[in-house]
C-alpha cells in the first residue's frame, strides 16, 4: 500500500522527535546520575504513551492501516531493541563501565544507531522501490536470522569477545588504564591519552551496527514507508536507555524471550518470500509472473503475532524464573532431611555465591 502522507506533516513530526531526543541528551549531560526505578517507569511509560498517541495521530491524518504499519513496526523494533540489551549489558560489564556513566553510553549509541538505522533505511528504501526481489533476500535472511536467534550455539561466548575492531583500538590508540569520569580523552603525566570510554562507544557502535542489519529488513517486511520505518525505529529507541535501567536483572530471568524474538523474525521472513512471490519478477519463476496463489497478510495478523509472541515469551520466562527458586528450596529441605538422619543425599546442594 502507498502511503500518501503530507510532506509537512512528515517534516514537523521528525523536528518534534529530534528536538524531543535532544532534549532527552541534555539532560543526561546537565544531570549524570543513576535513576531509581520510579524515575525509570516513568519515562518508559512517557515514551510509549507518546508512540500510541502518535499511531492516534496516524490513524487520524492517514487512516487505520497506516497507524497499525506503526504500532506493528514499532513493537517489532522495541522487542528486537530489548534483546539489544543484553549485548548492552555484556558490554558494560565486560568494560567495568562506572553505573554513573552508563546513561551517557546508552544515549551515545542510541545517537548511533539513530543514525546507522537512517542510512539503512535509506538505501533499503531505494534497492526496494528499484528491485523488488530483493524481497526474496530479506526473507530468507530473516529466517536465517531466526534460526540462529533461537539456536544460538556458541554466540553467546562470542558476544563476549572483543570484536577485531575494539582489539584494533585497543593495540593502535595510546590508552589509559582507567576511566576518567566520562572523558573520551585524559591527560597523564602530561600526555594526552584515550581513557576506555571510546572503546566502549566503539563497541556500542559496532554492536548497533549489526542490529540495525538484522532490524531493518524485518520492518520492511511490515511497511514499505521509509518514514514509518525511520519513525518506528526512533520511538522503539527513545525509551531504550530507561528501559535498560528498569529492566536491570529482571534480563536474566527472560530467558525464553530469544525465542519469541526468533518466532516474530521468522513470521516476517515467510511474510517476506510470500509478498515476494506475490508481486514477483523473476523470470525463472512462474514466467516472471506473480504467483496468485501466495497470500497477502494483513497488517493486523502482523501485529497481533508480534504482540502474542512477546507475550507468551515473557510469561513463560517469568513462571520459569519463579519455580526456579521453588525447585532449589526443595533439593536445600530434601538435603537438610537426609542429613538430619545421617544417610547420604541424593541431592546436590546448589551452589551459591
Amino acid at each position: 500500500m502507498e502511503l500518501q502522507l503530507d510532506p509537512l506533516f512528515q517534516t514537523i513530526t521528525l523536528v518534534v522527535l529530534v528536538v524531543i531526543l535532544i532534549a532527552d541528551l541534555l539532560i543526561i549531560l546537565k544531570r549524570p546520575h543513576i535513576p531509581a526505578p520510579k524515575e525509570s517507569t516513568l519515562w518508559v511509560v512517557f515514551y510509549v504513551t507518546l508512540a500510541l498517541i502518535f499511531a492516534g495521530v496516524l490513524w487520524i491524518v492517514a487512516g487505520g492501516e497506516v497507524a497499525g504499519q506503526f504500532v506493528a513496526g514499532w513493537l517489532t523494533e522495541y522487542s528486537l531493541s530489548i534483546d539489544n540489551l543484553f549485548v548492552f549489558v555484556l558490554i558494560m560489564g565486560q568494560f567495568a563501565v562506572p553505573r554513573r556513566y552508563q546513561q551517557e553510553v546508552l544515549m551515545v549509541g542510541i545517537i548511533i544507531a539513530l543514525i546507522l538505522r537512517g542510512a539503512f533505511i535509506l538505501v533499503g528504501a531505494t534497492i526496494i522501490e528499484n528491485f523488488s526481489p530483493i524481497f526474496y533476500l530479506f526473507g530468507l535472511f530473516l529466517v536465517y536470522t531466526a534460526i540462529r536467534q533461537a539456536f544460538p550455539g556458541d554466540d553467546d561466548d562470542d558476544a563476549q569477545k572483543e570484536n577485531l575492531i575494539v582489539r584494533t583500538l585497543r593495540r593502535v590508540l595510546p590508552m589509559s588504564d582507567s576511566y576518567d569520569g566520562k572523558k573520551v580523552i585524559t591527560r597523564v603525566n602530561g600526555k594526552k591519552l584515550f581513557t576506555p570510554m571510546i572503546i566502549v562507544f566503539v563497541a556500542i557502535g559496532v554492536t548497533d551496527l549489526l542490529f540495525a542489519i538484522d532490524s531493518i529488513p524485518a520492518i520492511f517486511g511490515i511497511t514499505q514507508s521509509p518514514f514509518i520505518v525511520f519513525t518506528a525505529n526512533l520511538f522503539a529507541l527513545m525509551g531504550l536507555r530507561q528501559l535498560y535501567f528498569l529492566l536491570g536483572d529482571l534480563l536474566d530471568r527472560l530467558k525464553y524471550l530469544h525465542y519469541g524474538i526468533a518466532f516474530i523474525l521468522a513470521f516476517i521472513g515467510v511474510k517476506l518470500i510470500l509478498h515476494a512471490m506475490h508481486v514477483n519478477e523473476l523470470p525463472f519463476l512462474n514466467g516472471g509472473e506473480p504467483i496468485e496463489w501466495a497470500p497477502e497478510i494483513s497488517t493486523w495478523v502482523s501485529l497481533a503475532v508480534i504482540v502474542v509472541s512477546m507475550a507468551v515469551a515473557t510469561v513463560a520466562s517469568l513462571i520459569a524464573a519463579r519455580r526456579e527458586p521453588a525447585a532449589e528450596g526443595r533439593q536445600d529441605a530434601a538435603a537438610d532431611v537426609a542429613d538430619e538422619k545421617g544417610t547420604p543425599s541424593t541431592v546436590e546442594r546448589p551452589e551459591r555465591d
